[in-house]
């Protein structure tokens, strides 16, 4: 695509925050703006903070626009649902005269159901991308908004496309009613300069570590974690996530996980670390041997690649981004969710076989860095939208310019014959 567009990025989320969907939309805008075409991207999302800037520059050509729609704090999605409306004026505001952007790409089911409505009126070609549909998020035993599988379904078939972040999630999208050729497959991305082999590493023992980093403990599967740790007694596993360090002795779910680690006989194998800044986590993966992604539904798609990229291959369920991202027995395992005796195992003798273990870890960051960079995703996620763009028009031959500027009294005898 060699035009230069305006692209507009919507998502209801906070985008300053360091939640996956925060971290792609405002990744995807820089990406999209930089190289040879020069897109101009604007990102619009809902103020968060009263003190925050309404414009804020995030790179060469992308621009966050916070927007004004109900109380200026987070909201939960029933309270968010109140507000969609204000959102929706907000952008018809801003998109009916000369900001009208070439394309809309919303993030999120909220997001999207205030873009797809103003892009609907506006004529505008409407592209969606879920993050995790409701039928998923209650596979993981997470809590559904009650209308988010009606409101996902009407977002979907009202876009031109649908794009999903693997292919599990392109097949859940189908089963809703949209149609196939209308979904793209695009996978996340990784920043291969932030997550990389080489740099500053936490300080660690001789034990060889496991890695685990995930938002929630609980759907994790952290335990699954700690059971397997019994069958590999030269191993200590450290888990980042969950509430802040200074939080964790009064955190429930972390109670229960070390008293878990207790019966096991493994506690003194096991380092809860707490939720770690972002800039934290390389410095983590950089001391592992292996890195577990056990979750049975619905995994983050960043954990695996953001190990990859530094080099350390993964041991993973093939559930979600996992199986796309995650080659078995060539940048790490696939293992079966929830059998902690079998995944032991697993990992033990993949921990006792350097020559392999070696070579997984340079195939990881070999895919890492070459199918998952942000240069290829944005050229990936371009290729979906001129799906749906109109074809522009060719320009005039020279010749034709010619005729373009012949007086009008010369050219209507010469066409009257």
């Amino acid at each position: 695509m060699h035009r230069t567009l305006n692209i507009a990025l919507v998502s209801a989320s906070d985008l300053d925050g360091e939640h996956l969907q925060s971290v792609h939309v405002r990744d995807l805008a820089r990406s999209l703006a930089r190289g040879d075409a020069g897109h101009q991207v604007t990102v619009y999302a809902r103020r968060q903070d009263e003190d925050a800037r309404g414009r804020v520059r995030l790179g060469p050509g992308a621009t966050l626009v916070r927007l004004d729609a109900g109380p200026a704090r987070p909201l939960s999605d029933d309270e968010l649902l109140q507000h969609v409306r204000d959102l929706a004026d907000e952008l018809r505001h801003r998109w009916s005269g000369a900001g009208r952007p070439d394309l809309v790409h919303a993030h999120g089911w909220i997001g999207g159901l205030a873009a797809c409505a103003v892009a609907r009126e506006l004529g505008i070609p409407f592209a969606q991308s879920y993050h995790g549909v409701a039928a998923a998020e209650r596979r993981a035993g997470r809590p559904v908004h009650p209308h988010r599988d009606r409101l996902e379904k009407a977002i979907g078939r009202g876009a031109d496309v649908v794009i999903a972040g693997h292919a599990e999630e392109a097949g859940a999208v189908v089963r809703m009613g949209v149609p196939r050729p209308s979904v793209a497959v695009v996978p996340y991305a990784v920043d291969a300069e932030q997550f990389a082999q080489v740099g500053p590493a936490m300080p660690h023992g001789d034990r060889d570590r496991l890695v685990m980093v995930c938002d929630d403990l609980e759907t994790g599967d952290v335990a699954t974690a700690l059971r397997a740790l019994v069958h590999v007694p030269g191993a200590e596993l450290a888990v980042a996530g969950g509430p802040a360090r200074e939080d964790l002795e009064n955190d429930a779910v972390v109670h229960r996980l070390m008293m878990l680690a207790k019966e096991l006989h493994v506690a003194d194998r096991v380092i809860f670390l707490g939720r770690l800044p972002r800039k934290s986590l390389p410095k983590l993966l950089r001391t592992a041997s292996l890195a577990l992604c056990l979750t049975p539904a619905q995994p983050s798609p960043a954990a695996p690649l953001e190990a990859m990229a530094c080099g350390v291959p993964v041991v993973a369920t093939p559930a979600g981004g996992n199986t796309d991202e995650v080659l078995d027995k060539i940048t790490g395992l696939h293992v079966p969710a929830g059998r902690p005796a079998m995944i032991g195992r697993a990992v033990r003798r993949l921990l006792g076989e350097e020559t392999t273990l070696h070579g997984y870890s340079i195939a990881a960051a070999d895919r890492a860095r070459s199918r998952y960079s942000w240069d290829r995703i944005a050229a990936e996620t371009l290729r979906a939208y001129e799906r749906v763009l109109p074809v522009p028009e060719p320009e005039p031959s020279a010749e034709a310019a010619e005729d373009e500027t012949e007086p009008e009294a010369e050219r209507i005898p010469a066409l009257a014959g």
